[in-house]
């Protein structure tokens, strides 16, 4: 069995693999890496300073190394750059083609590579920064001699995983053999971090997200403080200049901060599954709470029968202070994303029931093509986001479980619903008291 960090756009080429979550269209990125040779341009600009560029935009795969080796076969490649885009894929694949990195000693950033005309057969590109280095991509960089993360680039880390239980992790079982598995490559990433002379804390931080939270976006001071950039160190090898465009600036995307739920309830936290509340079916899934691995409590989302052939979706959360993590006063938003579609829930209630601990009820109707599109065949997921006073947090929840229950959930709803009682925010007596 292979692994690679998450990465849902690797899995394809590498079935055994860990990977990452991302959401990637059918582009570049999404199929196994490929490398292409470039000069630097356009030459009027550059000179005798223009740059051996090697482009590397893809899916990490175990044959990438193998590939890698075919390319350079028969090339000079000294002193050449590989422009990394990738949504990341293979632990193995990744180790073994930075070790090629590094033996062949060539330079890393991460970019992207723009075709410019150019007279004769040379091809010559120009270089933008507004590219994303995700999850095992982040240790194929780490092998360049020099490493250049540009301003508009990103490094983005996560926990490597079971490739086969990738899509919905707290619903899997895990076997004995499995955690050998894993641990085996949390030592071999280990032991190669080391070997290129970058920082342990860099696994440390990738190990800290969990599947279900949305990858880690390295600082600025991150990348320095563990030597996964060394432009600051080196610029005078001019390997920053290269990284100019004039693209827009990328929207700032906020740090990812997630919410806690719900105390005990029937509710499943393993699958989606059909409960009975207050005498009606509704369709249940319980989901930790953390943030950068460190559970912060639970929440429940319940969906049941809406007016007009849509759901009624309940979010109820219980969030507790965390180390560094402090309360906010309450939750001002809830919002629901699946299949490229998003509905927001009301948030009734929020607040402090018991010192220390937040509690939270919103309720909403939802369409019925989000749900749908969340049941469809695949692997899908369904993205929660809360917002409150600048905080924004996101965690993905597989889909286990429910192609199997809603249709049963959908046939009791083409019933006439009578006096069904209206979506109503937990009593007093605690937020179990929803769901009976």
């Amino acid at each position: 069995m292979r692994h690679s960090l998450w990465s849902a756009s690797a899995l394809a080429f590498a079935a055994h693999a860990l990977l990452l979550p991302a959401i990637v269209g059918a582009s570049d990125r999404a199929l196994p890496m490929r490398f292409e040779l470039h000069l630097q341009g356009p030459a009027e600009a550059c000179g005798s300073e223009c740059k051996t560029l090697i482009s590397a935009i893809g899916a990490i795969t175990v044959d990438s190394p193998r590939d890698f080796l075919n390319f350079a076969k028969g090339r000079n490649l000294t002193g050449a750059t590989l422009v990394l885009d990738s949504d990341g894929g293979s632990v193995h694949g990744a180790i073994a083609l930075g070790r090629e990195v590094r033996r062949l000693k060539l330079d890393t950033m991460v970019g992207r590579t723009k075709s410019l005309p150019s007279a004769g057969a040379e091809s010559r590109v120009a270089l933008s920064p507004y590219a994303d280095c995700e999850s095992m991509c982040a240790f194929v960089l780490i092998g360049g001699i020099h490493r250049v993360v540009p301003d508009g680039a990103r490094v983005m880390v996560h926990q490597i995983w079971l490739g086969d239980r990738r899509d919905d992790p707290t619903a899997a079982i895990y076997s004995a053999e499995d955690l050998v598995l894993v641990q085996r490559d949390i030592g071999r990433l280990a032991q190669y971090t080391a070997e290129m002379g970058v920082s342990i804390d860099l696994l440390d931080l990738s190990l800290r997200i969990p599947p279900w939270e949305p990858m880690h976006a390295m600082t600025r001071d991150e990348l320095v403080r563990m030597k996964v950039s060394t432009q600051e160190m080196d610029a005078a090898a001019g390997l920053a200049a290269m990284a100019t465009s004039r693209a827009p600036a990328a929207t700032p995307q906020p740090a990812p901060r997630l919410t806690n739920g719900a105390r005990a309830t029937p509710i499943s936290g393993q699958r989606w599954a059909m409960i009975d509340r207050s005498g009606a079916a509704a369709l249940a899934r319980r989901h930790p709470l953390t943030v950068e691995g460190d559970t912060l409590g639970s929440f429940d989302l319940i969906v049941s029968c809406g007016a007009s052939g849509n759901y009624d979706v309940s979010y109820i959360e219980r969030r507790r202070e965390g180390e560094g993590v402090a309360l906010p006063a309450a939750l001002g938003k809830v919002t629901l994303r699946a299949g490229g579609r998003e509905a927001v829930l009301k948030v009734v209630s929020s607040e402090r029931k018991t010192p220390g601990e937040l509690s939270t009820f919103a309720a909403g109707t939802v369409p019925a093509a989000v749900i749908d599109g969340f049941a469809a065949a695949g692997n899908r997921s369904l993205t929660v986001e809360t917002e409150s006073a600048g905080m924004v947090t996101a965690i993905r929840i597989g889909n286990t479980g429910v192609r199997q229950s809603l249709p049963r959930l959908a046939t009791g709803c083409v019933k006439p619903l009578g006096d069904r009682a209206e979506l109503t925010p937990p009593k007093t007596g605690g937020l179990a008291s929803a769901v009976k």
